[in-house]
């Protein structure tokens, strides 16, 4: 027979070696998962807890507000007081402070009280069936919590009669036009009062004193009202809300409002906390809604300065406006007094004038001063939020090449991994074929052997038919030479035996067994178990996992105890 160059491989050993890998690896993405979950719900719990944390805060400053609110209306209650005999809504009033405490507290006990004694029962039912040990009947439990639905059903009920009791109300607030009111006192900076009624009234022997005096407040008011229509235009586009819906809003703004700027990393907590919030809204859009709110608040500061800036210009213009008619009143006297002093009257105007231009020029360098300082604020404003989105695209930038790059990488080695596995099954192809020529070839030399043995074992049992019907014919003969006639005796036949007399008397004695039966020439149940085939195919049996494939592959790499016998093995497959 040929001798192969090649060794046969051993299929099973690769299918244990690469379930084994395969395993390994399956472990090891697990262990990534878990560790990934576990730094996931770390990172959650942290957030979890500094946001529990800056709400403690925030409830206990609403709490604070709510004492301080609650006190300034009782003492305003208390302090109020009738402007007539005929102001009854004022005894009204202070009678409506005790309905809504009775009413709050009949809606306390009607609502509060029920959950509140549910819970302690509950409680008490716990802690009474941990210190007894003992199973409740279902019955009770049934009870229970047919109980516990149907308060439940009452607190929903009672959530949207007060959710529909609120949004009533709001429209009834709404209805009153209190928003208008408040929005009135940015109107009121546009409708500026542009000469005050003092100067108005005050008597100016001198005409043209007087005109400047009025063009002076005319200048001013205009030029801050051109600033608060600017700013006014820009607030009117962007929306009093933002572009967003006023309750969405307003829970943006509180929100943000919880975390103050001292608090570390607080921009990336109110972030989590409106993602959150708000799951439907992209962080890009939270940012821009965050811009367009940090802008609001700048104008309205802005609005806010503006209007200091204008009052404080204008009583410091009104001052120096009285004064100088009051100077040019006295100047007046002075001229009335000494008609002859013409000369003096007019230097005294000519300063008067020379101070007032002076003043003038003064003032429109401060305003343009200012204006030049609020617009390189709004300049820097804008620059900073620029370099902050040019930070944020390139850092977006950056990380989307970096994701292309790893997948670059990553399909790479898929490519080389794709093209050795290729390769080795083209080598494994190869070997099989080989192996399977060659098993071809063994097949056909055992067929051939297995005819030449059957056609030699027929031949054999055709000697042994024929030997063992010599040896027949032998015997009969010699039976037939030997054969004995007996003569007939019916006594002996009906008779007892000599076999049946002994075992009569056998059964008599005590019966004493001095040796087994019969012998055993098999295994015994320790050497059977000690096999840790056995072992593994009763595990493997009770976990319902001995008819899969997995079984089949554990088995077959499992070595007996002893090595088989060098008779078993077969020196054809060694060959």
């Amino acid at each position: 027979m040929m001798s192969s160059k090649y060794k046969p491989a051993d299929y099973v050993r690769l299918q244990a070696i690469v379930a084994a890998k395969r395993q390994e690896s399956e472990l090891i993405g697990q262990k990534v998962q878990r560790t990934l979950s576990a730094a996931k719900a770390t990172k959650e719990n942290s957030a979890l807890r500094q946001h529990r944390q800056v709400w403690a805060g925030e409830y206990c400053r609403l709490a604070k507000a709510e004492e301080k609110a609650e006190s300034d209306l009782h003492e305003f209650l208390q302090h109020i007081k009738p402007c007539s005999r005929t102001d009854t809504a004022i005894f009204t009033l202070q009678d409506y402070g005790p309905f809504l405490e009775r009413e709050r507290e009949a809606f306390r006990i009607a609502t509060v009280e029920p959950v509140s004694q549910l819970r302690d029962d509950l409680q008490f039912r716990l802690s009474d069936a941990q210190h007894q040990q003992l199973n409740p009947r279902p019955s009770d439990w049934e009870q229970v919590l047919q109980q516990v639905n149907l308060v439940k059903d009452q607190q929903a009920g009672i959530s949207v009669k007060l959710i529909a009791e609120g949004l009533a109300l709001e429209e009834e607030i709404a209805a009153l036009g209190l928003e208008d009111h408040v929005s009135s006192t940015q109107e009121n900076l546009l409708d500026m009062e542009q000469v005050p009624g003092e100067v108005l009234e005050a008597d100016c022997p001198y005409p043209e004193l007087k005109e400047s005096l009025h063009q002076a407040f005319c200048s001013l008011t205009e030029k801050y009202q051109s600033r608060l229509q600017g700013l006014h235009d820009s607030l009117q586009q962007m929306g009093r809300f933002c572009g967003w819906p006023a309750l969405d809003h307003q829970r943006f703004e509180l929100t943000v409002g919880q975390y103050p700027r001292d608090m570390p990393n607080h921009r990336a907590l109110y972030i989590d906390m409106l993602q959150r919030l708000f799951p439907r809204k992209t962080r890009e859009q939270l940012t821009e809604h965050e811009q367009t709110l940090d802008w609001q608040r700048y104008s309205q500061a802005q609005l806010s300065a503006i209007g200091q800036s204008w009052r404080r210009d204008r009583a410091d213009l009104l001052t120096r406006a009285l004064l100088t008619l009051e100077e040019a009143r006295l100047v007046h006297q002075e001229e009335l007094e000494l008609h002859g002093d013409r000369q003096h009257q007019q230097n005294i105007c000519s300063r008067l004038r020379g101070k007032l231009q002076q003043w003038r020029a003064q003032q429109e360098e401060v305003a343009r001063l200012e204006a030049a300082v609020a617009e390189r604020q709004q300049e820097e404003e804008q620059e900073r939020m620029m370099r902050e989105q040019e930070r944020e695209a390139a850092f977006r930038s950056q990380q989307k090449e970096k994701v292309r790059h790893f997948y670059l990488k990553q399909q790479r080695k898929r490519e080389e991994q794709e093209k050795r596995d290729q390769e080795r099954l083209a080598q494994l192809r190869a070997v099989m074929e080989e192996q399977a020529r060659q098993d071809k070839e063994r097949v056909q030399f055992r067929e051939g052997m297995l005819h030449c043995r059957k056609e030699e074992r027929e031949a054999r049992q055709l000697d042994c038919l024929k030997e063992e019907e010599q040896r027949q014919n032998r015997l009969e003969a010699l039976r037939n030479q030997v054969a004995v006639v007996a003569e007939a005796d019916p006594a002996r036949m009906m008779g007892h035996t000599e076999a049946w007399r002994s075992r009569q008397c056998l059964e008599q004695d005590e019966f004493v067994l001095h040796k087994p039966l019969y012998s055993i020439n098999t295994y015994t149940d320790i050497q059977i178990v000690s096999d840790p085939r056995v072992r593994v195919e009763q595990a493997l049996r009770e976990a319902g996992l001995h008819h899969t494939q997995y079984a089949k592959e554990v088995l077959a790499g499992i070595k007996p105890t002893k090595p088989p016998r060098r008779d078993t093995k077969s020196a054809f497959m060694n060959s």
